[in-house]
């Protein structure tokens, strides 16, 4: 397998963790955002999206992060990403999409170039953005999570959730925003982190790190 992936790009950071904590070998395909290489025409002639990450399987090529992970896991299933019962996986993948789709839509780098350029907002109050959309999110997360008494985000094995919410935290932590208000989230979160494949995964260990 190759990863198509930047070392801060949430989504692809998502992908690594899955990949390890599956145990599969995949080698990286390092595509820098700031530069502009995900709209370049060697990467936009695989991916039409011009998105990261990309998954190469062989001759099947995979976009968009939470389309891969369900891969992943119906591909290779164990060690799963999903709980047994359906009200459980439901569950994961509300957690999942949280994150996926209403906290980093708002906060990804895209967005955070269009405040700057087109808006022309500036740094102050693009920081200001970034950060109430993360307390936004978080406290949602931290609401949802209160629910849970086990280990990780749902249960005592990492699943998607967790995927999804490891990398926000970084974010979140990078933008120094505060985290105190969140103590679910952190203790999963720090829970995570003691596992190699997240730990292996997060963005100061890739190749490509700044």
């Amino acid at each position: 397998m190759k990863l198509y992936t930047y070392f801060r790009s949430s989504a692809a950071f998502r992908v690594r963790i899955a990949l390890n904590l599956k145990g599969l070998a995949w080698e990286p395909a390092f595509v820098s955002l700031p530069r502009g290489e995900h709209r370049a025409a060697r990467y936009g002639g695989l991916n039409p999206q011009a998105l990261l990450p990309a998954l190469e399987d062989g001759a099947k090529l995979l976009t968009q992060s939470l389309a891969i992970l369900e891969y992943l896991e119906e591909t290779h299933p164990s060690p799963p990403l999903l709980p047994a019962d359906p009200a459980g996986r439901a569950r994961v993948r509300s957690l999942a999409l949280l994150v996926a789709c209403e906290i980093h839509p708002l906060n990804n780098l895209r967005v955070l170039q269009h405040l700057r350029g087109a808006l022309g907002m500036d740094e102050e109050r693009v920081n200001a953005w970034y950060r109430h959309w993360i307390a936004d999110g978080l406290g949602r997360l931290e609401a949802d999570l209160g629910s849970n008494a086990g280990r990780f985000a749902h249960g005592e094995a990492p699943t998607m959730a967790d995927c999804c919410l490891v990398p926000q935290v970084f974010n979140a932590q990078r933008y120094q925003c505060d985290t105190a208000p969140y103590p679910g989230v952190m203790r999963v979160f720090e829970a995570c982190m003691k596992l190699e494949a997240f730990d292996r995964a997060q963005p100061s260990k890739q190749a490509d790190a700044e």
